[in-house]
């Protein structure tokens, strides 16, 4: 059994590392990477075909990806990686952990996502997308865990008072800082939420799909050339340097939000670490 646990454990281990990078999506974006797309084009002297090679810039490169990049460095370095999946981990060690992170999610994207329908400014709605908005998914989550009666029984944490009364000041008196939002919300969910839908169902033995919706970004095919594509509009953005600077102090804020709505929650990290290994340990034997 232990020559099981220990791979299987490192497994696991391995799989929350990599969710440290999903939730600092441009932590390598300064390793240089040549894209490159080849075109074909018929040579109709010799009917052979010529490949042509065109350098194509990575987005996160350069502009507002690349200062959101450096600015952002503190914030996911080891120690608040550490808390940020830490808490992530005692999210979903129990059901009732994990009701209550979805219940802060759902005050904050209800805000967040009125905020971006009420707002006139032409730089916020140019990266504003339905494919990205996950208050469909949250509601359905909420559905299966607390019926459908579940408005008239829930209530915002402290620290979720806090995060959506941030949304609303920016909203009203500096609107481009909800790109901010937009950047450190949606991307993170979009980068690590498959994997951490895997790992609640496992955790708290969900069959596969029933109560992770808020994961699922079914109308985008592609995340790598979807993000690429978001970060290549938020660099053509209109913005002057200054605004760029409040962006990337207000992203940081956001990730602090975040820590902190995961800090209230009761719950321990280390049972959903188990939890998780035997769930591996079900899978390995029923397939033997």
């Amino acid at each position: 059994m232990l020559r099981l646990i220990i791979p299987i454990s490192i497994t696991i281990l391995s799989q929350i590392c990599n969710l440290s990078c999903a939730f600092s999506p441009n932590m390598n974006s300064r390793e240089r990477v040549n894209l490159f797309t080849r075109s074909t084009t018929l040579d109709s002297s010799s009917s052979s075909v010529v490949t042509k090679e065109s350098e194509v810039t990575d987005p996160r490169l350069e502009g507002l990806a690349l200062m959101l990049d450096d600015g952002t460095r503190k914030s996911h370095s080891i120690a608040e990686n550490s808390a940020f999946l830490t808490g992530l981990l005692k999210g979903i060690s129990t059901q009732d952990a994990y009701c209550n992170l979805l219940t802060s999610f759902y005050y904050v994207y209800k805000d967040m996502e009125s905020a971006f329908d009420e707002c006139e400014m032409e730089q916020v709605q140019i990266l504003d997308d339905n494919k990205l908005r996950r208050i469909e998914g949250l509601c359905v989550d909420m559905d299966y865990f607390y019926g459908k009666e579940w408005k008239a029984n829930i209530s915002p944490s402290p620290f979720t008072q806090k995060y959506i009364a941030r949304i609303k000041e920016v909203a009203k008196e500096k609107p481009y800082l909800l790109i901010a939002h937009q950047y450190t919300r949606y991307l993170g969910d979009l980068f690590g939420g498959q994997m951490i839908a895997g790992m609640t169902s496992r955790s708290l033995n969900l069959n596969d799909g029933d109560g992770t919706a808020f994961y699922k970004f079914d109308e985008i095919d592609s995340t790598k050339n979807y993000i690429t594509e978001w970060y290549t509009k938020m660099n053509s953005l209109d913005l002057s340097e200054e605004q760029k600077k409040e962006i990337v102090d207000e992203a940081n804020l956001v990730f602090e939000y975040n820590i902190g709505i995961f800090q209230e929650l009761e719950g321990s990290p280390f049972k959903a670490m188990w939890s998780l290994v035997l769930s591996n340990l079900r899978d390995t034997f029923g397939r033997s």
